[in-house]
């Protein structure tokens, strides 16, 4: 068999989730391709490069470059351990780094707001996601993660769909972010406070398609038939 068709064999037919799931750096790739392996993450490979008009063989090429130099990525097998994980590593750092983010926001609106580039309205988008997110997040510490270590309930399936709902207004958040952002361009005249804010914004952007991806596709399917 062939190297090329032991990559399609490898990623062609598999879900953006589950190569997102397995694979170190996977998301990196998606992500500069703009293939949504979050919400949009149960289309398979050669599915979301056709959506795109991306070259199927050179996706599959950076995919399997990452996967030469990477162990297969393993989630934690003990769903508490996973809750942790997602606690400890999403839901804290987002609500550590909001305040500040939208400290910056204003700042850059007030001071640039007669340049053409200015993110007018970045500032309330920022506020408005970090609402919204710390409601979601209290929905799933105060009742969803108590539900899953309990073993799972019967009409768990419920507040599941609402987190994923919420998910998919959170990836349109995203979307206005980055274009509000230039793709977190900053102009070439942009002073430090204004590259600050988007190397800020595009991390909080990475991070929260880390999460959902986190749940949509490695927690939730544990207790989905």
């Amino acid at each position: 068999m062939s190297a090329t068709v032991a990559s399609q064999t490898r990623f062609a037919d598999r879900t953006l989730a589950d190569i997102a799931a397995t694979l170190p750096g996977a998301t990196g790739i998606f992500r500069r391709k703009k293939l949504d392996f979050c919400c949009g993450g149960r289309v398979s490979l050669a599915e979301a490069a056709r959506a795109r008009s991306l070259e199927l063989s050179e996706l599959e090429a950076d995919l399997s470059a990452v996967a030469a130099l990477a162990l297969p990525a393993q989630p934690p097998e003990a769903t508490e351990d996973l809750i942790t994980l997602i606690q400890s590593r999403y839901h804290a750092t987002h609500r550590r780094e909001f305040p500040e983010l939208i400290r910056l926001a204003r700042r850059v609106e007030a001071v640039h707001k007669a340049h053409q580039a200015a993110p007018h309205g970045l500032a309330a988008l920022l506020e408005r996601m970090a609402t919204e997110l710390e409601e979601h997040m209290a929905k799933e510490e105060q009742v969803l993660f108590p539900l899953m270590l309990r073993g799972g309930h019967p009409m768990i399936a419920q507040p599941i769909s609402m987190m994923l709902a919420d998910h998919d207004d959170h990836g349109a958040y995203l979307r206005r972010m980055e274009a509000l952002t230039t793709d977190f361009t900053p102009p070439a005249d942009a002073c430090p406070t204004w590259r600050a804010l988007y190397v800020g914004a595009r991390k909080l952007a990475d991070d929260l398609i880390e999460h959902i991806h986190t749940e949509n596709n490695v927690l939730f399917p544990r207790f989905l038939g």
